[in-house]
Order: C-alpha cells, then structure tokens, then sequence
C-alpha cells in the first residue's frame, strides 16, 4: 500500500469540502480505508439478545474479515477472528446459530466457546493446545449493546459508555429481542452512504414519509433553537430525568429529540408500532435517541422500539446495509406488532437512500467530479463525518508511514 500517495489525497482536501474523487473511487483507496478506519474503530454489531443463551454465536464479516462473537459456558461475551488456527479456515459460516463447541470443517480442530482450543488430532507430543486458541477480538458490552475493535490498541471508550448506560436506560436494552434484520446492496463507496446517512438536507424532498414523523428541518444535533414545543419536549424530559442534551467524543455522538407533533414513534402514522413498550413514562412520548458512532453506524430509540443502521464496505462501489429492529422482548408478533408495519418506513427510507448514494456514485464518478462545500447549516453531521473519516486516517499514515 503507497501510504504516501494516499496520504496526498488527504492533503488536497479543503476544509468544508468533500473528499478527492480517488478516495470514494479507487480500489487502493478502499484497501486503505479498511485497515485505517473500519480495522482501527469501534463498530456495533448488534444486541446481547441476539445471543440467547450459552452456546449461541454471531458470525458475520467486516469488509474482507470473518468474525465471530459468542456467548460462553459462563454466560459471557467474547469475539473472536473466525480464522482457525491450523490453517487458517472460517470456522462458522456467516450467520446465527447455536454449538456446544466451535468446530473446524477442514480438519475438525475444535475449540471451545471461550477461544479456548480444546482438540486437534494427529499433532506431536510436544504440540501445545493452549499456545492455538482462537485470536480475541476487543469487545464491550454496554447494557446489552455490543461493540467489537479489531484494533490491537482500541481508541478510548469510557466516555461513551457512560454517556450511552445515561441516555439508553429509559430504553432497556436487556429487555429487547430481534424482531427483524435485512440487508440492503448498495452500489456506492461506503463514505457515499453514510455522508448520505449522517444528513437531513435531503430528506424534506427525497423521504416524504420519513418527515412526517422526523423532523427534517432541523440542524446539526436536532437543535431546538426558540420553538417553544421543542423546549416544552426538553423541560418534560428533564423532569422525567431522562437526559438530552447533544453529547459528542471524536467517534461518537449521542441525543434525545423531540419527534413532529403528535408523533410518538418514528412511523407511518407517528404512533408506536409496537404495543409492548420498552418505556411507557409519560404513555411512551418520551421522543428518539438517537446514537451514532463513525464510521459506520446510527441508532434510533423511541420508546416502543429500536432501530439500528450499519454500513459494512464490500468494494470500493458496494456497501451492505444491515438494518435490524429490536422490540421488548415479551412481544408478541401478531399480537403486539406485524413485521411488516414495523418495518415499512426504515425499509422505505433505505431504498430511497440506496437511489440516492448509488447516483452519488455515478456523479463522483465523473471526469467533471470536484470536492464541492457543505452546508454549514443542514450537513454538519455530514461535514463533522468526513471530518472524522480524515483524522482517522491521516493517524493511521503517521503511525504507519
């Protein structure tokens, strides 16, 4: 990798602007990006729900690299490379699932759910098991929301997780489950999709049934400025002691926001899609928090659900969109909620996004492709994106260069 031509990609770019058209084209570009950005920070993959009991696993891929997280004997947590440690193989295909051990397909070596190797047949006497367990993955559990670092020296993480145990506890998140998951092919650079997904300037126009519930119109953090309902929202919240206030590290932001009016939940009609609420304080009006954590993800919370987003790079012009929605864990589908109107607006709202970054694509693409400015007003999230994208990865250079 010519980090040092990369790295004059980094210093074409003007402050404001979006990034030199190599950096959302180029397969070095995208091989970069993986090791500097998705190889060094923090990602989510998901809820401790997702993995019942001891025994069950979660195997999925981050761009190139398989990964698998498991729920031990003990009842812990843990991640782990899904590469054996005789030659190399994936050991569990992607997906979920349930194994009292981990086994090997090519050669049966075996190992427990704690990485642990527990048989490899036909080896010397002097072969030593403990020397071959399965390489650990950096892991944190905040309240039953899992993220994963592949990162040897992960970035700091004790502010977010005391800002997130803050802002989630009205949400529960020990008390959900998996209601429903999909994923969604784009044909864009990754930085496309979530510059896309990091703004709202678009929205009024290209999501018409997203606004009528969100509140398209509003800045940066969900700013409130002098609308006397919105402060209403705030001092309501305040005396529930839920907090709100936008809070914000290098890789992560966090706030609760007031939804259009009337509206209880990020729907169609804006009332709750599920019965069963995970909060039921003031009859569940209680707004969205919403979390994000660059590069790849955001998470929406309202009181009767969550939902969250996560863009995966598989090439320099594909991205996979996992989106999953998570509902109290003692509802019941039919009963308290359908998976089709749970699912409807999000769904919707991605394959008008998936339009809108692959024709990005196309335009960047262009031989008449140049960086062009932000709006200082309607993408700072967009701007403060890509801010963290450069920092990241001029870092990287330095420590590796």
């Amino acid at each position: 990798m010519d980090l040092q031509r990369i790295g004059g990609f980094f210093e074409q770019r003007q402050i404001g602007y979006t990034l030199p058209q190599a950096l959302y084209t180029e397969t070095a570009s995208f091989d970069f990006d993986m090791k500097a950005v998705y190889g060094q920070s923090w990602l989510m993959v998901g809820m401790a729900c997702e993995l019942p009991k001891s025994g069950s696993y979660l195997s999925f891929m981050i761009g190139k690299w398989p990964i698998i997280v498991t729920r031990d004997k003990a009842g812990d947590i843990r991640a782990f490379h899904n590469s054996c440690r005789h030659r190399g193989s994936m050991i569990c295909p992607v997906g979920a699932g349930t194994a009292p051990k981990l086994v090997c397909p090519y050669h049966r070596w075996t190992y427990d759910l704690d990485g642990s190797l527990f048989a490899a047949n036909r080896m010397a006497d002097d072969f030593v098991k403990a020397d071959h367990g399965l390489k650990p993955v950096a892991l944190e559990n905040v309240d039953g929301a899992l993220f994963i670092c592949l990162s040897e020296n992960p970035p700091e993480f004790d502010d977010f997780r005391e800002k997130l145990r803050a802002y989630a506890a009205p949400h529960n998140f020990r008390d959900v489950k998996l209601a429903h998951q999909a994923i969604l092919v784009e044909n864009a650079n990754w930085k496309l999709v979530m510059e896309n997904a990091r703004e709202c300037y678009h929205c009024g126009l290209s999501h018409p049934a997203l606004a009528k519930t969100f509140p398209v119109e509003m800045s940066r953090h969900f700013d409130s400025g002098e609308d006397a309902r919105l402060k209403a929202f705030y001092t309501r919240m305040d005396g529930l002691g839920f907090p709100h206030v936008a809070v914000e590290g290098h890789w992560w932001q966090i706030a609760r926001f007031a939804l259009n009016e009337g509206c209880v939940s990020i729907s169609d009609d804006g009332q709750h899609l599920c019965q069963k609420l995970l909060c039921d304080a003031d009859g569940g009006d209680i707004g969205s928090m919403r979390f994000a954590i660059d590069p790849h993800c955001f998470v929406h919370c309202t009181a009767d659900g969550i939902f969250m987003f996560s863009a995966v790079p598989v090439g320099p012009g594909e991205t996979h969109v996992y989106s999953k929605w998570f509902v109290h864990k003692d509802a019941v589908e039919g009963v308290d909620y359908d998976i089709a109107s749970l699912t409807k607006l999000w769904t919707q709202t991605n394959l008008e996004d998936k339009q809108l970054a692959e024709n990005n694509q196309l335009g960047v693409n262009s031989m008449g492709y140049t960086p062009g400015p932000y709006s200082q007003e309607a993408e700072m999230l967009a701007l403060r994106f890509t801010d963290f994208y450069c920092d990241t990865a001029q870092k990287y250079i330095v420590d590796h260069g």
